[in-house]
């Protein structure tokens, strides 16, 4: 048989496993190999391969070869619990992203001296390598089966297959589950382990079912890496965006607001800054800003088709006997705003920017500090332009992004979402679209993925995914193609031949929610703002009272140079006042005054990324401080 892998084709004799075949290109190959892709579908490495095809092997790199591997721990982990709790029903145990869970129905309420028993049954079952092995039944037969076993979760899933459907079970030991697979080949592949925390998961996710166990957990090849991925989680906890608010004073969200933030003065102005930038880059890019308001009547909800649509994560209310509804996205007041007046194909594009607050019904369980929220701000905006003009205003838009990115450090992928299966819209119209698209994203030379099938209904999108220094990626900026609201809305333009045409329209955004980007800021710094984005920027720290006159002087000085200073004049030793603006305030600069300063008319300036300090004339500090604030940096 005739076997293709990356395009280079070999022969073997049929038939033989997957496993196999990987063990004759090389053993490096057969040793990190986790599974396979057969002509473009995921299998185990145990599959039999009898006819001609291509072969993927997929290791711990691959997204999909780290989900084989997690699922099967997640089994392993089922297996133990199921050991040391005979009497606990199995729910459900996939992997997800950087680990697995499972679902248990138990009695014994798990706690974390149950996690280490836990572990401890996992290496047992690991070191004993049992053979993976897949059975199948049909539906009657795995349901009785089942019933048998004491699982009437495994049941309940089963009674929802279709009636001639072929069950799949996989068995390790004296241990068998429900699984669909697929698998590694043995319980030996499973490395290093780690049981991270339990919680309360409803079954099937509704609040009308019973209440189980969730334990989560992780695995990894290397027991190296999985200390070097708990230790980044360490690290995640001491930047967490929550706890740094509070500290420093910034935002906090209450309990009589739950998903509703509040930002304190310190807060506003790091908010501030992020809206004067965004205004001052927009101008520059020929924006024009505006302002919709916040509630609109049922009318426009139902031409926009959010009424039908998105009514259940929208807060609505009746003025007048008229159903109105607080929006939940800028868009629909953008179209207003094009609806205004009448356009000639001169006047395409139009490109209007708005600082909207919008409002989502998110249930309370998905609140997380200002990550998910249900009130939040996003820097829309639109444009509206022919046909002719999409490749050159994507690129335009592209570049907007990126340099707000750099700005802030951030590297970032890309990903170019196609036609999905429920589209609306002719072929010719997508076809322009993505064409569109791409075709910009090729003039910029920009390295992206295509990830097929999941542009939005009414049109193809470019995201960005952004990495933060912990290496985590959160989706911040994208743009997309749409006809579907033009459309709705009735929107023209005169063209050159004097027919009315139809616009096509970009929504965009670059921080994606600004409480948001701030959460992911504030934990990307870990609370530690360059200078030109720092609440505060310089602390005046005077040694003793004998210099406090010259320090209100400096701080005057600074305060008239409009640069965001305090000045610590408490009764408190110089050693203490610096550390507490270092590792507490997080201030980019302290200046530390005594009579030596004070003879020699200078700053000690005390640098919190270097720890050193450096004396200047105060001229010079300043100086080198509105430079930094010019470079942003």
């Amino acid at each position: 048989m005739k076997i293709t892998l990356k395009g280079d084709v070999r022969e073997f004799e049929a038939p033989k496993t997957a496993l196999e075949i990987a063990a004759s290109l090389s053993q490096a190959l057969k040793k990190e190999a986790l599974a396979v892709k057969v002509d473009g579908e995921v299998q185990g490495l145990t599959t039999v391969i009898d006819r001609d095809c291509a072969l993927e092997f997929l290791t711990f790199a691959d997204e999909e070869g780290r989900r084989v591997y997690r699922h099967t721990a997640s089994h392993v982990m089922a297996q133990a619990v199921k050991a040391l709790w005979p009497e606990a029903k199995l729910a459900i145990g996939p992997a997800i992203e950087n680990g697995f869970y499972y679902d248990f129905d138990c009695d014994t309420a798990f706690s974390t001296e149950d996690f280490k028993k836990i572990e401890k049954e996992m290496e047992r079952i690991v070191k004993a390598n049992y053979p993976i092995v897949r059975s199948e039944k049909p539906r009657a037969e795995a349901i009785a089966y089942m019933q048998e076993k004491g699982e009437p979760y495994k049941v309940e899933l089963i009674e929802d297959l279709p009636e001639d459907a072929v069950i799949s079970f996989y068995t390790q030991g004296d241990f068998t589950d429900l699984c669909a697979g697929p698998h590694l080949p043995s319980t030996g592949y499973v490395k290093a382990v780690k049981i991270m925390s339990v919680a309360g998961a409803y079954w099937r996710g509704s609040e009308k079912n019973k209440m189980l166990q969730r334990l989560y957990a992780t695995a990894f090849p290397k027991k190296a890496d999985l200390d070097a991925y708990v230790q980044q989680l360490e690290e995640a906890k001491k930047r967490d965006h929550r706890r740094l608010g509070r500290e420093l004073d910034l935002f906090d969200v209450r309990d009589e607001g739950p998903g509703f933030p509040f930002f304190y003065p310190k807060g506003m102005i790091l908010r501030n800054i992020l809206e004067d930038y965004w205004r001052e880059i927009h101008r520059k890019a020929g924006y024009e800003e505006i302002k919709t308001p916040i509630m609109l009547n049922r009318g426009l909800w139902e031409r926009s088709g959010h009424w039908d649509h998105y009514k259940e994560n929208m807060y609505t209310t009746k003025i007048d006997d008229t159903d109105f509804a607080i929006k939940p996205m800028n868009c629909p007041g953008g179209i207003l705003v094009y609806e205004r007046r009448a356009w000639s194909y001169r006047d395409l594009p139009i490109r209007s920017g708005e600082l909207g607050l919008v409002h989502r019904h998110e249930k309370s369980g998905t609140l997380h500090g200002l990550m998910r929220v249900r009130c939040f701000t996003q820097d829309d905006a639109h444009i509206f332009m022919r046909p002719d003009q999409i490749r050159d205003e994507i690129k335009g838009v592209y570049q907007l992004i990126d340099e707000v990115y750099k700005v802030f450090g951030f590297q970032y992928t890309v990903e170019l979402s196609t036609r999905p299966e429920n589209s609306i819209g002719t072929d010719e119209m997508w076809a322009l679209a993505t064409d569109g698209l791409q075709g910009a994203l090729d003039d910029l030379g920009v390295t992206y993925t295509v990830n097929e099938g999941d542009g939005a209904f009414y049109g193809p999108k470019i995201d960005f995914h952004l990495r933060d220094c912990l290496g985590r990626t959160w989706q911040c900026g994208t743009i997309q193609l749409d006809f579907q609201m033009p459309l709705n809305f009735g929107l023209e333009y005169v063209a050159e031949d004097g027919s009315r045409k139809r616009p096509i329209m970009i929504h965009r955004v670059c921080f994606g929610s600004i409480e948001r980007f701030i959460g992911i800021l504030t934990e990307h710094f870990a609370g530690k703002f360059p200078t030109w984005l720092a609440p505060t920027q310089v602390k005046v720290l005077p040694v003793s009272d004998k210099s406090l006159d010259y320090a209100r002087q400096v701080y005057e000085r600074m305060k008239d140079k409009g640069l965001r200073v305090e000045l610590d004049d408490r009764n408190e030793k110089i050693g203490y006042k610096i550390r507490y603006a270092r590792q507490i305030d997080r201030v980019p600069y302290m200046l530390i005054l005594g009579e030596k300063e004070i003879a020699e008319q200078t700053v000690s300036v005390r640098d919190r990324a270097t720890d050193e300090t450096t004396s200047y004339t105060l001229d010079e500090f300043l100086a080198k401080l509105e430079q930094e604030i010019k470079d942003r940096v």
